[in-house]
């Protein structure tokens, strides 16, 4: 039998489970999820698992089983009988992104994850921008990030990148790794210790699946190589996927994301915590950095104390984290009026007075 800490259980589970578990429930870590059906690791066995009809009714998107949650089942998991999930455990982290083609909605690419590694390749795919978009997701469900600057052995400058990075990205570390070559790659094992569990994020062609592939020391994962008429990876991860390390880490591999929404305005203030100290200097509190008199962000621009792009990017940031959390809040509204309809439309019809006959 496996000890659960080996995939990540601990006290904040543990007192979970104590005070909801029903006695004949069995708790499992979703490591998987494909079209439906997921992937359940137990400490006796690996086997599937089906969400009943009433929880995915009552579940909003973003709270739908995802990988990495711990679930109460009704019993065992098994490859040839499904078992079922009873409760999804209260997520003590969460990585969100925009639900394809609704905005309005939220997914769960990532739960329960220690560490989040923002891979980026150092070739056409280094962006500093999508880097503080990332951080921002990460930082608003609470998780830890670290940037992984990875094919190291194809930019000469690999030095100077992190230098750059580091400028950019105030208190968060920088590793710069070759997973082709294992350069650095030790620093990265040291992160993975027994029952941590951390989620890789990125664009396609990053190279997530070859740093799993280095870490794990075989291939697991399928690579591709990056199209060199633009310098953009294939999708060679389909699914998100935990993957048990020998060292007694825990990967989450998730496929490749060109698009990163901000849901909200979480996040922006840690990510930028250096333009949010500057601000407090303003002579007035509400000052939009404008054409106000002493405001302490535009000295600060002038004197190049804080670099000008990044604020841009801020400032960018927050205008589409408010616009898509006003977006959100009008869909709840219009689900939660459509709710309450049909509520109502049932309670009248079961208390609706019955017509006497002539």
């Amino acid at each position: 039998m496996t000890d659960y800490s080996v995939f990540g259980w601990n006290d904040f589970f543990a007192e979970q489970w104590q005070n909801q578990a029903a006695p004949e429930w069995f708790r499992g870590r979703i490591a998987a999820e494909h079209n439906g059906v997921y992937e359940v690791w137990t400490a006796d066995a690996a086997g599937s698992a089906l969400l009943p009809g009433r929880l995915r009714q009552e579940l909003t998107e973003a709270e739908l089983p995802a990988t990495g949650d711990w679930v109460a089942l009704d019993a065992p998991p098994h490859p040839d009988r499904p078992a079922m999930i009873q409760r999804v455990l209260t997520r003590r982290t969460v990585f969100l992104r925009g639900a394809a083609g609704r905005k309005s909605q939220a997914q769960c690419v990532a739960a329960n994850v220690d560490l989040v590694f923002v891979v980026c390749g150092l070739d056409e795919d280094f962006n500093l921008r999508r880097i503080e978009r990332y951080l921002t997701r990460i930082r608003a469900g609470a998780a830890r990030p670290i940037v992984v600057l990875n094919k190291a052995d194809l930019d000469d400058q690999a030095a100077s990148r992190v230098a750059e990075t580091s400028a950019r990205c105030p208190g968060v570390e920088i590793l710069a790794v070759s997973a082709l070559t294992g350069s650095g790659l030790e620093a990265v094992r040291a992160k993975l210790l027994p029952g941590t569990t951390a989620a890789l994020v990125g664009s396609s062609g990053a190279g997530k699946s070859t740093l799993v592939n280095a870490l794990l020391g075989e291939e697991l994962m399928p690579t591709s190589e990056v199209r060199t008429r633009d310098h953009r990876g294939c999708h060679t991860t389909t699914h998100r996927q935990l993957i048990l390390l020998p060292g007694g880490g825990l990967l989450l591999d998730t496929p490749g994301m060109r698009e990163l929404q901000l849901l909200d305005e979480k996040g922006l203030d840690e990510t930028f915590a250096d333009i949010e100290e500057i601000a407090r200097g303003c002579r007035f509190a509400d000052c939009r950095h404008d054409t106000e008199p002493g405001c302490a962000v535009k000295a600060a621009l002038d004197d190049g104390s804080l670099d000008a792009e990044r604020f841009d990017h801020y400032l960018a940031l927050r205008h589409e984290a408010m616009v898509n959390e006003r977006r959100h809040n009008v869909h709840q509204q219009r689900q939660a009026e459509r709710t309450f309809s049909k509520m109502a439309t049932q309670v009248l019809k079961h208390h609706r007075p019955k017509r006497s006959g002539r």
